[in-house]
């Protein structure tokens, strides 16, 4: 089959940079602040923008616990563009809370003005998970952040009158909440019209798994492996690897296959459709998942007790391809990785991913490697779960660090660019840097340490740590290696 998508048909280079790790957005991300990054993307001769899910998250801040299949999160939308659209009164800005705004917003969206009709219309459209989420969202308010398991039998039961009584007991919550999303929506597609115009696509990312906590396992329960009470009977994680000795315990609740398997993929098309409308591209985290899963039991100590079982991915992606035919997906295929999955991903044509700095354990095998990396292909120096190219060169041993800066042909003191510049000169039709490197950032600017939950997601960067001739020196990287 074909490539994966059209974005892939001829080499690019982009970076990686989460919009919560965007500098100046004091009133949300989704302005000024991001227009800026993306004219300095342009100026670098870079034409994409990875960045992690946007849906709402929790108090880990984690992006890959995903709260909705289709909601973004509201902490990014920028209430300064709120002012200037007349949907929130200036004084408000800075003395009046985030969810405060939102619901002014919501007043004003329903009230007669130039934005009414474009409110009625996002609300139509977003019929199928907009209510859910909405009255999802203000019941949990109402319930003191407690888990939906957790809350009253009616209601943790999707009983009719105890929802009917919710929506009307919590209706000004639920409007400004609606309106957070009406919101982001609005501000995404204006950011998505700036950067397209200025020749930079969004590279998006799809968590293979939802949060327990969720809209999606509340209003769906057949759909995944829950008890009678909602709470899971085995979890997510993956087995012993790279990032952990015991293996890692995700928590997610794992799926039903057989029950999606009956629908069609009904549920998981409708994830995907979503996705496609907010990214160019979109890579399925954890996709060796599609084909086999890692099962942890409730209550295991770590996770290397759990176990695999198959799921139905060819299955999925043959609805999905049925569905929107030349997919653009890339298959997140870092982790154990075994001849069925490679065929699973293969077999549809999907890009794979391959990260520099996993190139250096000593195996001549290891698909890493630089010169093992093969056209169809997402190269990284490293990812977000990565330490920077920085941090990781400072913690290898003596001969490891003097071998990745003879493979790289770059002095000592200059390894990471070295790197960076491997990476943009290799073979793969998309290189993607994350930000840090390109900043020459340490380890102090890492996104997230895989296996913990502290301290994790919080990173941003500051204009002044980004050198005047950075942008000039990248583009002519990117020129010089075939990707503008």
């Amino acid at each position: 089959m074909k490539a994966a998508a059209t974005l892939l048909e001829r080499r690019r280079a982009g970076v990686l940079l989460h919009p919560t790790s965007l500098p100046d957005a004091t009133h949300g991300a989704l302005g000024q602040a991001a227009r800026n990054f993306v004219d300095w993307l342009q100026v670098g001769g870079f034409t994409v923008w990875q960045v992690l899910p946007l849906g709402p998250v929790g108090a880990d801040r984690s992006p890959y616990f995903a709260r909705s299949n289709h909601a973004g999160d509201p902490g990014l939308v920028d209430l300064s563009t709120l002012v200037g659209e007349g949907l929130l009164e200036s004084e408000r800005l800075h003395s009046a809370p985030r969810a405060a705004c939102l619901a002014d917003a919501a007043r004003r969206l329903q009230q007669p003005g130039p934005w009414r009709a474009a409110y009625e219309h996002f609300c139509a459209q977003a019929a199928h998970w907009l209510p859910d989420y909405a009255l999802f969202m203000a019941i949990q308010l109402e319930e003191s952040g407690r888990p939906w398991w957790e809350w009253p039998q009616a209601l943790r039961d999707r009983e009719g009158a105890a929802l009917q009584q919710a929506r009307l007991r919590l209706a000004l919550e639920i409007a400004g909440i609606e309106a957070g999303q009406y919101c982001f929506y609005t501000q995404w597609a204006a950011l998505r019209r700036y950067a397209s115009e200025r020749g930079v696509r969004f590279f998006g990312d799809v968590p293979i798994y939802l949060a327990p906590d969720s809209v999606e396992v509340w209003a769906h329960r057949e759909l995944f492996e829950l008890d009678a009470s909602g709470r899971s009977t085995a979890v997510a994680g993956v087995p012993p690897d790279y990032f952990s000795i015991d293996g890692q315990c995700w928590g997610n609740p794992l799926y039903r296959w057989d029950a999606h398997s009956r629908t069609g993929f009904r549920w998981w098309l409708a994830r995907l459709r979503a996705q496609f409308a907010l990214y160019d591209l979109v890579r399925i985290d954890h996709f060796r998942g599609l084909e086999a899963y890692w099962a942890v039991p409730v209550g295991a100590p770590t996770a290397a007790t759990g176990e695999w079982r198959t799921a139905p991915g060819a299955a999925l992606l043959a609805a999905a391809q049925e569905a929107f035919g030349r997919l653009a997906v890339v298959a997140e295929d870092l982790g154990t990785i075994t001849p069925a999955v490679e065929a699973l991903r293969d077999g549809y044509g999907l890009p794979g991913m391959r990260v520099a700095q996993f190139g250096f354990d000593g195996s001549e095998a290891n698909v890493h490697g630089l010169h093992h990396w093969t056209a169809n292909t997402v190269g990284y120096t490293g990812t977000h779960d990565n330490d920077t190219t920085v941090g990781w060169i400072s913690h290898l041993d003596g001969a490891t660090r003097q071998w990745v800066a003879d493979y790289v042909g770059a002095a000592p003191d200059d390894v990471a660019v070295g790197l960076v510049r491997a990476v943009l000169g290799s073979v793969a039709t998309l290189a993607v840097i994350p930000l840090q490197d390109l900043l020459g950032l340490g380890s102090e600017a890492r996104m997230n340490l895989p296996g913990t939950i502290n301290d994790n997601w919080r990173w941003q960067f500051a204009w002044q740590e980004v050198p005047a001739g950075l942008a000039d020196r990248c583009r002519h990287w990117n020129q010089l290696y075939g990707r503008v």
